[in-house]
């Protein structure tokens, strides 16, 4: 249970974060500024074991992390620095916040670590509701099999939904590479 601990931060505080976005809070961009090496963190830790089980050097995996976390977050100072934040406004600067981190766990979760692919998913997802809420037909399709009434209407609702079914598909895929390193380590 222990192991699953950094992916229930990573998906409970996206969730926070999508709806204090949605509520217009004054500097949310701030807050997902101050959650993007959390995001880095539990990229690094929970993906340790990956390269291990495949028998990849960890010497080589930290340091891709690290040049792929550390070169995004020196990114986002730099812009800080600029102004964007107050040149756009808060809430686009959170939506642009929140897609560029997509990207880069999505890139993470190509090259090093899968279950980030879902998690970069998921966070584009909010980015995109975030960004253009008047065309949340999307909402639609999705909220069926959760057999969600007027999901439209009900994006929060749907974020969750969808955030409990990528930590779940996160979790399996966790869990299976602990098992990986555990036949390895046996063997």
């Amino acid at each position: 249970m222990l192991a699953l601990f950094p992916l229930i931060i990573l998906y409970a505080g996206t969730v926070a974060l999508f709806a204090l976005t949605r509520e217009n809070t004054s500097d949310i961009a701030t807050y997902w500024g101050y959650f993007v090496p959390v995001v880095g963190l539990i990229s690094l830790v929970t993906a340790w074991g990956n390269a291990y089980a495949r028998g990849d050097s960890r010497l080589f995996y930290l340091i891709k992390q690290i040049i792929i976390w550390g070169a995004f977050i020196w990114v986002l100072t730099i812009l800080q620095k600029m102004g964007i934040d107050s040149a756009i406004g808060g809430q686009k600067a959170a939506v642009t916040l929140i897609m560029m981190t997509a990207l880069v766990a999505l890139l993470v979760g190509l090259y090093l670590d899968t279950k980030m692919v879902f998690y970069g998913a998921f966070l584009g997802f909010c980015g995109y509701l975030l960004a253009d809420p008047g065309h949340s037909a999307i909402l639609v399709k999705l909220g069926e099999p959760f057999k969600v009434v007027d999901p439209a209407n009900k994006p929060l609702t749907m974020v969750i939904a969808l955030a409990i079914v990528a930590f779940l598909v996160a979790a399996f895929l966790m869990l299976s590479t602990r098992g990986s390193v555990a036949a390895k380590r046996s063997s």
